[in-house]
């Protein structure tokens, strides 16, 4: 699928509707429609300019159910996966993407424990977090860019006895508090400094050797309490440890798929929002936005091909025992494609609205900040090509 390039006749279907019948069967979704008309767009803007963190809604999402999608029935959730993690992101996303982003937190952090070997992890943690009881946070984006060599780790693990001794400074992990977990893997160095392997945690922010710290302030998702998290002489017990160093190859492999692919439902929820902006300016200036090389009907069919491109393999994602290691090379590509297209439509989006989207209360502008946060967080746009020419020169160095 090209979903970056997707070529559509220059139509404009009413997208105001669409919304309205998006998983209209589906009473969760319809609940977490209603928060956010009724809670989140009153304070979107908070959110944006006065880096107000939305708790209280994150809480009510999951109350909702909003959550359970991300874990196994027998650990509490509805036996919906994937798909309806990213539908929930995307009804959140088309009205806030730092909203959605925090969602994907949330739940990017409760597949990593379902999908680990840590039977008392699940069970003391899990109901807590996919019902909003415990907010939670995923600072693997340096594991992930590491294990890929595209930076150096920034914590080290030693084995001491009963678990592992933590030292370093994630410098950015989102979707934290002093009550809240997220998780994390780092290296572990024997006694002679060399790497044993990665060790995969979950780390309660109140704990004895961990510090959460202010880090600098952003131009867009800044209500998203984005903290630095020191860890000095941490001690992390085995009964917290998702993945040992002898299984954590494994282990990455089956969560990285999963991890990606929920991502797009903060690409499609911005999309869909930037062409509600397309359709609202053409209703006084559609005589001479017409003229412009994106239309609202083709970013439409671009979005309905995304759309249905992220549900089919959703789908087959959780239908496969390795969590979708399989399918990694279409993952990387769907989600290169969601980027590219979030700032295809924000820029769009902001060219419809003219001088109009420089103003602080329009959506706008706004919507291009967040459209790059989409091609920016990791995977980034470059990283993600970077890892699509690799698995390209690997296929074609395997001999036939």
């Amino acid at each position: 699928m090209s979903v970056s390039s997707a070529a559509a006749p220059n139509t404009a279907p009413e997208i105001s509707g669409m919304a309205a019948r998006l998983g209209d069967a589906d009473p969760v979704l319809a609940q977490v429609r209603e928060l956010v008309r009724q809670r989140l767009a009153p304070q979107v803007l908070e959110v944006d300019l006065k880096a107000r963190y939305p708790e209280d809604l994150l809480r009510e999402i999951g109350k909702a159910g909003g959550y359970r999608g991300a874990v196994s029935p027998q650990c509490g959730g509805n036996g919906l996966g994937l798909r309806h993690v990213v539908e929930v992101m995307e009804e959140v996303s088309r009205e806030c993407l730092s909203t959605g982003f925090m969602i994907w937190c949330q739940t990017a952090c409760a597949r990593y424990i379902d999908l680990s070997d840590n039977a008392w992890v699940k069970e003391r943690y899990l109901p807590r977090i996919v019902s909003g009881e415990l907010l939670a946070g995923t600072g693997l984006s340096n594991t992930m860019k590491s294990a890929d060599t595209i930076e150096d780790y920034r914590l080290s693990a030693r084995r001491t006895e009963g678990g592992y001794v933590i030292n370093g400074v994630l410098p950015w992990v989102s979707n934290l508090g002093p009550d809240h977990v997220f998780t994390t893997g780092c290296p572990v160095r024997g006694a002679d400094g060399e790497e044993q392997g990665l060790a995969f945690v979950l780390v309660e922010c109140n704990q004895p050797g961990f510090r959460l710290v202010d880090c600098a302030h952003f131009i867009g998702l800044d209500g998203t309490r984005t903290l630095a998290c020191q860890f000095k002489e941490c001690f992390i017990p085995d009964a917290m440890v998702l993945a040992q160093p002898s299984r954590s190859a494994a282990y990455l492999a089956r969560i990285k798929p999963g991890m990606i692919l929920a991502q797009m439902g903060m690409g499609l929820g911005l999309i869909h929002g930037c062409a509600l902006l397309m359709e609202q300016s053409n209703r006084t200036h559609g005589h001479v936005n017409r003229y412009l090389d994106d239309q609202v009907g083709d970013i439409v069919a671009a979005l309905e091909e995304a759309r249905a491109a992220t549900c089919e393999l959703c789908d087959a994602v959780e239908a496969d025992a390795d969590g979708g290691a399989r399918y990694g090379l279409a993952v990387l590509k769907l989600r290169l494609a969601g980027g590219e297209l979030s700032v295809r439509a924000a820029h769009a989006a902001m060219l419809h609205q003219g001088a109009k989207g420089y103003l602080v209360r329009n959506a706008a502008q706004r919507r291009l900040r967040e459209a790059y946060f989409v091609a920016i967080v990791t995977p980034a746009t470059k990283h993600l090509r970077r890892e699509i020419a690799r698995a390209g020169s690997e296929a074609q160095a395997v001999p036939t």
